[in-house]
């Protein structure tokens, strides 16, 4: 039973570096997808909040998948209809976009992309 009693001891003192290291990972990984996908850095651009919000407002801020209202805007996304994968003019296309919840935006559409069926 000595060692029983040990072990929490033992996980409780793990360096800080091993509770960083996911949480940094993700940010790496963000920048470094920024700098070999230049298409990325429009989405920080006002031209398109300015289009995001327009879309929000067009679908009167519901997801047209799962039709939910959503008063959070932050949990709304603008999505391409049909990826553009780095195509200027699709990207810019409001009729390329509609409004998804975070949750289907994540979940079903994300991953029928990257199945193909886009």
């Amino acid at each position: 039973m000595g060692r029983l009693t040990e072990l929490p001891h033992r996980l409780r003192a793990a360096p800080p570096r091993l509770a960083r290291a996911h949480v940094a990972e993700p940010a790496l990984m963000s920048r470094f997808r920024d700098e070999m996908l230049p298409w990325r850095k429009w989405y920080k651009t006002a031209r398109w909040q300015k289009l995001r919000w327009s879309v929000l407002v067009r679908d009167l801020f519901t997801c047209k998948r799962c039709k939910r209202l959503e008063a959070d805007t932050s949990r709304l996304v603008a999505d391409h209809i049909v990826p553009h994968r780095g195509d200027e003019v699709m990207f810019w296309d409001s009729g390329n976009l509609q409004s998804l919840c975070k949750p289907c935006h994540d979940g079903p559409k994300q991953a029928a992309e990257r199945a193909g069926r886009w």
